[in-house]
């Protein structure tokens, strides 16, 4: 079996070249594959390899001033899911174009995947406000499923998300506003949006989606949920979704 993880920190990393460098060889000399970005404002992975080498990795990891005792998102596979290792230098770990939101500085304020189910199941939030789900993915992996009743604004690529959320102000306003992505990176920097711009009551699902399967399953949730690797998309059970009817996935899928 395959141990496949997703994980990702915002925080103030220097020294990128020489960065990559250790990483891709750590990465190498443990057999694992998969990808990671590396930004100015952080860090993005996807990882696949034998449980003893991917934990021997993130307590490697620790040595390095930031990426301290990451969490992970975990799932397993009975191959490996990815064809290579790459280790990316990017301007961001996630693009959305907007240089004032600055993750690595302040954290949004966030929901556990309880929480969220039992407001979903009360029909409102502890302060009796109506929730609104927002999907800050791209519109091809909102087909492969998301929460019921939940919005999204069609988007093709995440930098387009900061002019979408321009025309949806009126809509979200005097609601408790959820925000939610694959595995926590983009509803991050939303809902950091979301406030600057003036929604006051905004939160992120903590850990996205994944965390939301590993911790409650099923529940208010359809379909899979696509990941950026061979699997292309995983149930609530955190195995490989069935594809009978899935989209058909497109060459470049732009996260």
């Amino acid at each position: 079996m395959f141990l496949n993880i997703s994980t990702y920190r915002f925080c103030e990393l220097s020294g990128l070249d020489t960065l990559r460098e250790q990483l891709l060889q750590k990465c190498l000399a443990q057999e694992l594959k998969g990808t990671i970005i590396l930004a100015n404002e952080g860090i993005n992975m996807f990882l696949a390899g034998n449980e003893a080498s991917i934990r021997d990795f993130f307590q490697w990891l620790n040595q390095f001033s930031g990426l301290e005792d990451i969490v992970t998102k975990d799932s397993w596979s009975d191959y490996q899911p990815f064809k290579k290792m790459l280790v990316k230098v990017k301007n961001e770990i996630i693009r959305m174009n907007h240089p004032t939101i600055q993750a690595f500085k302040k954290r949004a304020p966030s929901v556990s995947a309880q929480q969220l189910k039992q407001w979903l199941l009360q029909g409102h939030d502890d302060q009796g406000q109506q929730v609104v789900l927002l999907d800050t993915r791209n519109t091809f992996e909102v087909e492969f499923g998301t929460f019921k009743n939940a919005i999204h604004f069609h988007l093709e690529k995440f930098s387009q998300f900061p002019q979408e959320l321009s025309k949806h102000v009126e809509e979200l306003k005097d609601k408790t506003v959820v925000s939610f992505c694959t595995g926590g990176i983009r509803c991050e920097k939303a809902n950091l949006l979301m406030q600057e711009i003036g929604l006051t009551n905004t939160l992120q699902l903590n850990g996205g989606i994944l965390k939301y399967f590993e911790e409650v399953g099923q529940d208010f949730y359809e379909g899979g949920c696509f990941v950026f690797d061979d699997r292309i998309a995983l149930d609530p059970e955190l195995s490989e979704h069935p594809l009978e009817n899935a989209p058909r996935r497109p060459h470049s899928v732009n996260n």
